[in-house]
């Protein structure tokens, strides 16, 4: 059982760190007016606005940024303005016994998957796989992706069926076990480091965006060969968009290349939930316990804050 940080009350100040690339500036104060809507007060990390090629400012830069907010007791939250690239160079810099120490709700999705791992692993806590503020401040952001900030205020069970998207049984069964993981990429890139994704007796949630039908065949296939696929309880597929074949034209469709891989699992399976690079990112709690249903297609979350 993972620890569950402390709920937000209107009035709490959020940390607004960029553990990877820079945010885009417009989306980021969209974004941030929206938290402060909520009652929140933002502080904004030196690397929100620090840049280094493609990276939101040095490795320094990024890392003080995330042991300040962690360490800052008036702070109850960390909150990531963008994904893109970089948060795996910092990872075995983090102090993870002091965010152990000082459990805080921590929110992101995409490149800070690899965050979402160490954090679980190393700090034993409950983490928010949801849309950085980048994400969330687009034009044609889902309500339901704002709404979902509001589980971070008040404990809520989370059900997630057929209501908010039409969701497709790839391989039946019901099963209960912690949720994990994230990004398909930066889960394959964890194989083999001290921060490799521990998915036994787990259920496993995979996501990602402009990978074309062969790649995520070779990133699943990776997957099994390290028998990460042997071991999880089941599979929750999330959004794969931007998947058109691009080097090989010759491709099956990305549906067929999820049934060769979990037709025959005998584990549950469901493919089309919201959690992702779309206008709907629906934010959610990693490293509670879940309960997925491949027969009646829901999955249903524990709270993720105390």
């Amino acid at each position: 059982m993972r620890t569950r940080p402390e709920r937000l009350q209107k009035g709490d100040q959020v940390g607004i760190v960029a553990p990877a690339s820079p945010p885009n500036k417009a989306r980021l104060e969209k974004s941030i007016k929206f938290l402060e809507s909520l009652g929140l007060e933002c502080v904004i990390g030196e690397s929100v606005t620090a840049k280094n090629y493609y990276l939101a400012g040095t490795d320094s830069i990024r890392l003080h940024d995330v042991h300040q907010m962690i360490q800052n007791p008036e702070i109850k939250a960390i909150i990531c303005s963008s994904g893109g690239y970089g948060s795996a160079r910092i990872a075995d810099k983090i102090d993870y016994i002091l965010l152990e120490e000082n459990p805080k709700i921590f929110w992101g999705f995409s490149d800070i998957t690899f965050l979402h791992t160490a954090m679980g692993q190393l700090s034993n806590i409950v983490t928010f796989h949801g849309p950085t503020l980048s994400a969330l401040g687009r034009e044609d952001v889902h309500e339901r992706s704002l709404l979902m900030f509001e589980q971070l205020f008040s404990p809520a069970e989370i059900v997630y069926d057929e209501k908010i998207s039409p969701l497709t049984t790839i391989s039946g069964g019901q099963v209960r076990g912690m949720i994990v993981g994230g990004n398909l990429t930066l889960i394959c890139q964890s194989l083999g480091t001290k921060f490799e994704l521990d998915v036994a007796n787990k259920v496993l949630l995979i996501e990602d965006v402009g990978q074309e039908p062969a790649h995520i065949d070779a990133m699943l296939n990776q997957l099994r060969m390290a028998r990460k696929l042997e071991q999880c309880a089941g599979v929750v597929i999330g959004s794969f968009t931007g998947t058109e074949p691009v080097e090989y034209k010759n491709s099956p469709t990305v549906e067929a290349v999820f049934e060769s891989y979990f037709k025959d699992f005998n584990k549950p399976v469901v493919s089309g939930f919201k959690f992702g690079h779309e206008d709907l990112n629906v934010g959610i709690p990693l490293g509670v316990d879940v309960i997925l249903n491949a027969d009646d297609k829901y999955l249903a979350f524990l709270p993720g804050v105390e």
